[in-house]
Formats: C-alpha cells, structure tokens, sequence
C-alpha cells in the first residue's frame, strides 16, 4: 500500500545512490523500535530513504506496511481522515476515524510510514501516540525535519553524502564518495554524452564540497548541465552562497545550500519557466497540464506556452513526470514547491493564482457530477482520487471568506457518491457544515446543501443530526431543495423505521424525475422499494427495482445496478419472496463490485448471500458467507450498521443458535480465510433444490433457457424481466430468438416444448 505520489513514485524515477548503511541501520531499529524518525534538512533524502526501507520489509510486517503522504495536507483536522484512507477504511456509524484506525490496526503486525510530519508535528505526535499505545504490534515511522517528541521515539539523523577532500583530483578517488557518484550518475540521465573525466574532477568536487553533499542540492545542480558546464555551475554556486552568506546567517549551512541551488536552477529558468513555476506551486499534490494550463493563465502564458514551460521545468528537474491512472502528471518536491510559494507571495498575486486553482476543481467536480452516472464513473473517481489534496486544498482555501464560501457550498454538494465511494460521508459532511457556518444565510443552495448534510449523517446513524439538518433546510427551502430534503427525510425514516419514507421517496423520484435528474432519483427509488416491500407489497417492490435496473442499463451505470440488484436481493430474501431470486441477484451485484475497488458494497452482498444460505437452513454455508463478509467488513473499517442491520442481526444469531457456538466459530473462521470471488459459482445448495434451473436446454443459450422455463411457468414479459431484473424489452427480444430457434408462432408452444423436456430429463 505505497503512497501513489509518494515515496514510490519518487523511488521508481531514478537509480538509487548510497544509503547502505543509513539503510541497515533503519531496518534494525524497525525491529527494536515502535516509533522510528528520520530526521533531517530538506533535501537531505529521507522521504526516499524511508520508501525504500518500507518496500523492502514488508515480509516482517504481514499485516501490511502503509504510506502515508502529508506534505500536501496543511489542515491537521484531516491527518486521521488521511491516514484512513491510505489503508482504505471507510467512515462508520458511532465510530471516529480514530477508533476505525485503532480497530483496523489493533490486531495487525503493520508497519505505518507518516512521510513529511514537520509542518504538522503535533497532530503526527498525537495520532502515532495514540495508534502505538492501542496496537502494541504497529510500528511507526516517520520523516521530519524535527523530531516528534513522542516517548519511546529512536531518532536517526539522515546526514547529507559523503564528499571527497578539497585535495581530491582523479577520478578513482572522487567517484568513491556518494556525492560525486550522485552527480556523476544524475549528469550521465541528463546529457547521455558526459563522463566524469580529469578535466572536470576538481570542479565536481569543488561543487560537491559547495553543495555539503545534499541530494537534492547535487541533482538540481547535475540538471544544469544542459547549459552549462561543471565549472561553471560551482562558479555560479560559490557567487550564491556568497551572497546568502552576507544574509540570514542564523540558517543552517546546508540549508542556505539548498537554498542557493533552488535559487540557482530559478534563475536558469525563463521567465515564463519561473512565472510556471511560481503558479504550479499552488498544488498540494501531481496535477495535469490542463490544471497547469488554468492555474497559468495570464498573458504570455496560455496554451502552447504552458506546455513548454512544463517541458522545461521537467527538463530542468524542477517538475517529476508521474504516469497516473488517468495520463501524465507533474509533481513538484516540497522544497521547490516552499520556494515557489515564497516568490509567489512576493509578487502579491497568491491570492488570484489560489482562487484560479479552485475554480479549476469547482468546475471538475461539477463536470464529475455531470459525467457520474453512466460507463465513465470509474474514471472519474479515478480522476478525483489523484486530485483529491486539492481538492481538499480548493475548499479550504474558500472557507476563508463568505464570498468565497459560497463556491465551496456548491463544491461540497456536487457528487457525493465520489465521497461515500471513498467512505468519507464523515468528511463531505464536515465540509458541507464548515461552508454552511461560513456562508451568509442566503447563499444559493443553502437548503439542498442543508439535506445533504442530513443525508451523510443518516448514513453515519446520525439520526438526531439528521434530523436537525433537515429542520433547518425546511426552514430555508427553496423549489431546488425539495427533492433532496424529500430525499433525505425518506432515509431517515427508513432506518428509523417511522412511517411515510415510502411517500417521502416516491415523491422524491417523482421531481427529480421531472426535472431530467436520473441519477437522483435512484437512491430514493432503492428507498421506495424496500419501504415497500416493509408493507408487504413484494410485487410493488419488484416494480421499483426492474425500474431501477432499466434506467441504469440505459446509461451503462453499474454501481446504481449493484444497488438495485442488492435492493432485489434484500427484498426476496428477508421479505418472504424467492430467496433464488435474491441469491442470484445478490451474486449478480457482487460480480459487479469485485470489479473494482468497493469493498464496502461487496461486504454487504457477501453479508447477503448470508442470509441466503440461513433462509434455507443451510447453516454451515451461512456462517461460512457471514464470516467472508466480516473479513471485508474489516477490510474497510466498517460494519452492516445501515439498511441491513435487522436482516444481519436476526439471521447471524439464527445461525448462530442453530449451529451452537463451536460449530458455528469453526465455519465462520472457515468464511474468514475464503476469497470472495469463490461465491461466484452456483452455490451446491442451489443445484440440489433446483436441479434444472440452470441447465442448458439445446438449441437454446444459457439465458434462452432460463427465460423458457419462466414462459412455462405462465409468467408475462414483465413478470420475467421483473423476476431476472433486465428490461422488458430484453426479456421480448429473447423471446423472440426463442421462437425462432424452435421455429414456433407462440408462447404455449414454448411451454409444452420447456415441459416435454423437464419430463424426460427427470
């Protein structure tokens, strides 16, 4: 689980220099320590360092090593959220992120890595305090420019490479220092044609020596060697650093070093290369060249000039390239990023590049609203995933003035399934309440902002805050929020078990439905059929999930069909219907999750499939599926707390009783170790109580067969997509192949040709 931006990228760009013994050593005390911290200027190497110790004992940590990346994250509120979701937990009911990451963690020999703690030291003191406490298997560690203060910490300072003497003049005898070996291997990745030969030893060393050996400070110095040669750049250096010497004396050294070369690649650069860089250091994390593009835009920097601008800074080291899910991105390190921030302040425009950067990802969230629904939803949570520290970084930038506010309001309420897909409704709920405290009571879209709030904390089991969202959007409605505080007060009354959610929901539906928002209406149509089968209506239920099923088969969704299929299954299942019905579309849906990273979607089918197998008095399958349904569970951080806690709680203790206490641990513990994927197959328990139900009958495919035997059984057009959730339409063309495989006029004939068939195999 390496950090997509982080070490591993970093690691994976360049060969690796030096670093044995500062290695071996961070390994051993790995194994002697709880709380580990590389310590040490910027530059000096340690995000790398740590990277590579991570990725090279995970053997010693089987309950995983984790990397956490914080140099983008400047808000210490989230630093527990972050964390989570580096190890892919999700926000639960009556649990703080906290609690999720002590449970998640409590059990494991896991190996945490909080990369770059400096700029918020005492959230990362806290947080490794209270995680190495209740998790007496973890180990933490950390990189920081300081220590983090924490009792037991074993600190290793990271000292910048060796250099040779100022004496040092051939080659054999500077190439045996890390330093010069930097240079030398980072000038032969810059201009293939260079050789340290003995002409240019004395002015590499003299560099190296300039430099006191500090990694970034040696790479940023080789990547000028497209313009200039080793002579002159230490030429250049020793000017630098006479003239930082005349200044902040109270710097450490190395750190004017550090500085003097950042400066110096700085003023190598364009001026359109520096106002670039200056702009680009507005991103927390890796950005495109369209965010580039928008965060560039002043005269004389747009279009085909902010590309080359780009491909000079990458060309100088100043930008690393990063080969991303969704295309190329460009990261700059921290230290050039602090550099760029502080030339960016001085020339007074910080504020109109920060708000260029979030109108830049208010109008990508809004473009992901537009785009959610539909075969492209995986992209886009792909895409707002690689984006989500500026995402973060936009919104908090616009909690800073009621005017600005308002756009984080309408940020927040955009698309939320990407926040639940994470499982941060805790998180967009907490965004969601900080621009409504700072926005003026009548910014636009206030109300609707009211009901998502109510909606995220109903999904927490948050009813009281729910309720008391919901009151004050009633109070500030407007036409644009009804459908969404119906929405949500249709929730709560589901799981509260109050009446009218069924009408709250279908008039819900009804106006989004109105007004062209498919999407919105799904989730209240998913609300409507199990509010409906509460009051027995199985038939009513049904109708609302074929419903559901052919508006997301028209727009290619996926992740709203898994829903409606689990809505299906939990309607067959635990309201009296077919639990076959059920258990295939249960089946159906997670063939659907494992597809992707939900976890926690695939945990509730799993849950499902459960209470299937208990449903028949299958009871050994039951507690084997209850007990792969706890492993994803635990995978997320979650529990089946929402919509399915009455069927889990009734039938896990049904099974439970039924079995007896030994049996029933052995099968769960069985279920544990299982790959979920293995439910896939047609369960043995299924074949025996319906022995032709998937059987082939020639000439007809596998599905043709199945709709067969359904017309033999007298059921309509609808009554069969109803029953195998596919459109109407589908289940007509089958038919109609049907009919003319077999050369029949009609469905009588395919019912006597079905039974005839049924008879023999018998």
């Amino acid at each position: 689980m390496m950090d997509e931006d982080g070490v591993s990228a970093r690691r994976d760009l360049t060969s690796y220099v030096g670093r044995a013994e500062d290695e071996a050593r961070v390994r051993r005390l790995l194994g002697e320590a709880r709380l580990v911290t590389l310590t040490g200027p910027g530059g000096v190497g340690k995000t790398r360092l740590a990277g590579r110790v991570a990725s090279s004992v995970t053997r010693a940590f089987p309950g995983g090593v984790v990397v956490a990346g914080l140099a983008g994250l400047h808000d210490p509120t989230l630093l527990t959220r972050t964390l989570a979701d580096c190890l892919g937990l999700h926000d639960t009911a009556a649990r703080t992120a906290r609690d999720t990451l002590v449970a998640h963690l409590r059990d494991r020999r896991a190996l945490v890595l909080l990369d770059n703690c400096e700029h918020l030291a005492a959230g990362c003191a806290e947080l490794a305090g209270d995680l190495l406490r209740a998790c007496p298997d973890l180990v933490v560690l950390a990189t920081s420019r300081c220590s983090l203060g924490v009792a037991g910490e074993r600190i290793v300072p990271i000292a910048p490479l060796a250099v040779p003497p100022e004496s040092t003049r051939t080659v054999e005898d500077a190439i045996t220092y890390d330093a010069v070996r930097l240079f030398a291997d980072r000038a032969a990745e810059v201009l293939p044609s260079f050789r340290l030969t003995g002409d240019d030893v004395a002015a590499v060393v003299r560099l190296c020596r300039q430099l006191e050996g500090l990694p970034l400070a040696v790479e940023l110095a080789a990547a000028r060697l497209r313009v200039l040669s080793p002579g002159q750049i230490a030429d250049r250096m020793g000017d630098s650093l006479a003239l930082l010497t005349t200044g902040a004396r109270s710097s450490p050294e190395r750190h004017r070093s550090l500085r003097a070369t950042i400066a110096g690649s700085h003023a190598l650069c364009t001026d359109v290369e520096r106002a670039a860089w200056e702009r680009c250091s507005v991103f927390a994390g890796a950005f495109d060249l369209s965010a580039a593009e928008d965060v560039c835009a002043v005269p004389g920097l747009a279009g085909f000039a902010v590309l080359d601008a780009v491909d000079g800074l990458v060309d100088k080291s100043v930008l690393l390239r990063v080969d991303g899910a969704t295309g190329v991105r460009y990261r700059m390190l921290e230290a050039l990023r602090e550099f760029g921030q502080e030339r960016l302040a001085a020339t007074g425009t910080a504020d109109v590049v920060a708000r260029r950067h979030r109108d830049h990802h208010a109008r990508l969230l809004e473009q992901a609203d537009a785009g959610w629904f539909g075969p492209r939803r995986e992209d886009w949570f792909a895409r707002l995933s690689e984006r989500h520290a500026d995402v973060r970084a936009a919104l908090a930038w616009s909690l800073r003035d009621p005017a600005e506010a308002v756009v984080a309001l309408r940020m927040a309420s955009g698309v939320l399934e990407y926040w639940l897909a994470r499982g941060a409704a805790g998180e967009i709920r907490e965004w969601l309440d900080r621009a409504l405290a700072v926005a003026g009571e009548s910014a636009p879209g206030r109300a609707a902002a009211q009901a998502r709030a109510a909606l995220c904390a109903a999904l927490h089991a948050d009813l009281d805050g729910a309720r008391h969202r919901l009151k004050l959007a009633e109070a500030g409605c407007d036409d644009d929020a009804v459908p969404a505080i119906r929405h949500a007060r249709a929730f709560v009354a589901l799981l509260a078990v109050e009446p009218h959610a069924l009408e709250n929901a279908v008039e819900a539906v009804r106006i989004f439905g109105a007004r062209g928002a498919v999407r919105r209406q799904l989730h209240p149509m998913f609300i409507a059929a199990v509010a409906t089968a509460f009051r027995g209506d199985l038939a009513g239920a049904r109708r609302l999930l074929a419903e559901m099923v052919r508006l997301c088969d028209a727009a290619g969704d996926e992740w709203y069909r898994s829903m409606a299929l689990f809505g299906l299954g939990t309607v067959e299942i635990f309201f009296g219907g077919d639990v076959g019905t059920g258990e295939r579309a249960l089946r159906d849906a997670l063939r659907i999750d494992l597809r992707g990273p939900d976890v926690l979607s695939a945990a509730y089918r799993v849950d499902g499939l459960a209470w299937a197998s208990a449903k028949r008095a299958d009871w050994p399958a039951a507690a084997r599926s209850f007990g792969t349904a706890a492993t994803l569970w635990d995978r997320c951080g979650a529990e089946p707390d929402i919509a399915v806690s009455l069927a889990h709680r009734e039938l896990l203790a049904a099974t439970r009783s039924a079995l007896g206490e030994a049996r029933f641990e052995e099968a769960f513990a069985e279920g544990r170790r299982r790959n979920p994927h293995d439910l896939l197959a047609t369960p043995a328990s299924a074949a025996r109580e319906e022995p032709a139900a998937d059987a082939v009958l020639p000439p007809l495919t596998r599905r043709e067969s199945e709709i067969a035997r359904l017309v033999a059984t007298g059921l309509s057009n609808r009554e069969i997509a109803v029953r195998l959730v596919i459109a109407q339409r589908t289940a007509e063309t089958h038919l109609q192949h049907i009919l003319n495989k077999l050369d029949f006029a009609n469905r009588t004939q395919v019912a006597v040709w079905v039974n005839e068939r049924l008879v023999t195999r018998r």
